[in-house]
């Protein structure tokens, strides 16, 4: 049996952890083989609450499932930790500005990237959930010097998985059939959803699908596709981020399949003529833990 992972999660009594925190102690993150103990960080005034999902995850009697340990400190949360998902962030509240948001969010993730700098192992691997995530995987990174780089990373998969079932469903196929989307920079309605390399059933998707369509409806579809949810549903998107992070986690440490790639948000080296030191969506390859830029992908001025 594999040694103990310690796994911490950041906003654990929220609706993305709610849905997430229970596959983790089931084993879809890192394996039917690998024994975890949770590490779950709250703000104070959600301890009570935080305290109610840990005995269901109690009362789940998950045999992968160690220990749980509930704390409102992210340097007692984050001491030894292996892996850590930080879903927790400050919701954009009614008036307030973008950069109000920015600013609010600044302050949790300074606190959180220097508390991950003194006290996680240095193997540590941190996704950054919480809105906006990249920017917050910046300034999480930057306060952990002591880490590398390619130790961070934010969560671009939820608006791969959009791209790849939106394809789906116009091609008329099952997900399956879609591979080699690309999701190209940020986390927000400036992302950019790639076709040009896709694939439906082994054959190029942009030939089963009109250049009117990807340009007018499924670029647009993909980039407000959060807001949609929210619009129909009245709250943010939950289960699917949930889902998202764990496929993000899972991949990122047991790997791609072969010539198969994913979209992360990492830290740019300047591939691609990508500012370097932004945290930006780009096509990776994933083995034992750690990604490689899939590099060599023609960019045509549509593209750029």
């Amino acid at each position: 049996m594999a040694s103990v992972c310690r796994i911490a999660v950041s906003g654990a009594a929220g609706q993305i952890s709610y849905s997430l925190l229970f596959r983790i102690a089931a084993g879809e993150m890192l394996g039917s083989q690998q024994p975890i103990i949770l590490s779950l960080l709250e703000i104070p005034q959600a301890m009570q609450a935080l305290e109610g999902v840990a005995m269901e995850l109690q009362d789940g009697a998950f045999p992968l499932l160690q220990s749980i340990e509930l704390e409102s400190d992210a340097k007692r949360a984050f001491r030894d930790v292996n892996s850590v998902l930080l879903v927790g962030a400050q919701p954009r509240g009614a008036g307030m500005e973008r950069r109000d948001l920015l600013a609010a969010n600044a302050r949790i993730f300074v606190e959180q990237g220097r508390a991950l700098n003194e006290h996680a192992a240095e193997d540590v691997r941190v996704l950054v959930v919480g809105n906006p995530a990249n920017t917050n995987a910046m300034i999480t990174q930057r306060c952990a010097p002591r880490l590398s780089p390619r130790n961070f990373s934010a969560m671009m998969r939820l608006d791969h998985n959009r791209a790849t079932a939106q394809l789906a469903a116009k091609a008329g196929v099952g997900v399956s059939a879609v591979d080699g989307v690309v999701i190209w920079g940020n986390h927000s309605t400036t992302q950019y959803p790639d076709l040009h390399h896709a694939t439906v059933d082994g054959h190029p998707a942009l030939e089963r699908v009109d250049s009117a369509w990807y340009h007018e409806q499924f670029i647009p579809a993909v980039q407000h596709r959060g807001a949609a949810v929210i619009e129909a549903r009245g709250s943010s998107s939950a289960a699917s981020a949930a889902n998202a992070a764990l496929q993000h986690m899972r991949t990122w440490m047991l790997g791609t399949a072969p010539e198969q790639w994913t979209s992360m948000a990492v830290v740019s080296d300047g591939a691609y003529d990508i500012e370097p030191g932004l945290v930006y969506s780009v096509p990776v390859h994933c083995t034992d833990g750690d990604w490689q830029l899939v590099d060599g992908l023609v960019c045509n001025d549509f593209s750029r």
